[in-house]
């Protein structure tokens, strides 16, 4: 009811014990706090914050528009709503490498248990997308470096994430992978590998936690959890996933409406009332003021 009952530091110390358990551990994409409250129900193991969800929540292309204060207000909102360790795209840290620790400062504060930083230039690019560039090696330790000297609480989880598998090649990205590792990460993100040789390739060089991405409609394979826990990966990411799902049923709920001028056909796939309230408490609020929830619903609502 109303915030977690757990601390940050609670949730930053279960993420490391989680990934230390040789698991992989399944993590969706959140819209918004209440999806973030549906992934706990079902059973996962934590959220992620995408700075691609972000951007088109804002009505804004993926292109590094959106800023380290937008990112973490929303993430604030995140961390209030759930017990699970939740992780952010923190892009390029938003700037140079002082900019990457103000960045890990305030993804402290609003109460992450980790974030990625990427080595692209700033401002970035989706990792899917053609036409990327990375920035020197030397660069992104530095950044790496800027952000591990800001970090106040060792348990707060600091990924590097590497594009250069599209831009300079697979053997490329695992020598960056090294570097970061020695310039203190402590999880490696390779983004973009294409198949399961690729990802073999990566766990066999690189001796960190590492995270698959399994966005859709990417230039890689969708790899099931099963498979990527075989190759040893530690994390699985389905960043936009609940965004495209409900986009989806949005667009096509309000063709429905336009077409046919009354929203009846679409109620057998809506939410109902009564889950809506489930996920928002309200018998908990009750507990605490008996005038929020002294009604009934209607049948079926």
């Amino acid at each position: 009811m109303l915030h977690t009952r757990t601390t940050a530091g609670q949730r930053r110390r279960a993420l490391r014990e989680r990934l230390a358990s040789g698991r992989l551990l399944r993590v969706p994409g959140a819209v918004n706090p209440l999806s973030a409250i549906l992934i706990q129900r079902k059973g996962f193991d934590a959220v992620y914050l995408s700075g691609a969800v972000l951007s088109a929540d804002l009505g804004l292309p993926d292109i590094g528009l959106t800023t380290s204060a937008e990112i973490a207000g929303r993430a604030q909102q995140i961390t209030r709503v759930t017990d699970l360790p939740a992780l952010v795209d923190a892009d390029t840290g938003f700037g140079e490498p002082l900019n990457a620790a103000r960045t890990v400062q305030l993804m402290e504060d609003a109460g992450l248990a980790g974030l990625h930083l990427e080595d692209q230039v700033n401002p970035k690019r989706c990792g899917h997308l053609e036409g990327k560039s990375v920035v020197s090696r030397e660069a992104m330790v530095r950044r790496l470096r800027a952000a591990v000297d800001a970090r106040r609480d060792p348990d707060f989880l600091l990924m590097a994430r590497t594009d250069a598998r599209a831009v300079e090649g697979l053997d490329a990205a695992i020598d960056r992978a090294k570097a970061y590792v020695d310039a203190g990460a402590d999880a490696i993100f390779p983004e973009a590998l294409m198949d399961e040789r690729e990802f073999e390739a990566f766990r066999a060089a690189v001796d960190v936690p590492l995270l698959a991405n399994m966005t859709e409609f990417g230039v890689g394979r969708l790899l099931d959890a099963a498979t990527l826990e075989n190759l040893g990966y530690n994390i699985v990411i389905y960043p936009v996933t609940l965004l495209r799902l409900a986009m989806g049923a949005i667009e096509d709920g309000l063709s429905v409406l336009a077409a046919e001028g009354t929203q009846r056909t679409l109620l057998p796939r809506m939410q109902t009332r009564s889950r809506l309230y489930d996920l928002l408490d309200y018998a908990d609020y009750t507990n605490f003021d008996s005038a929020v929830f002294d009604f009934d619903l209607p049948p079926g609502t």
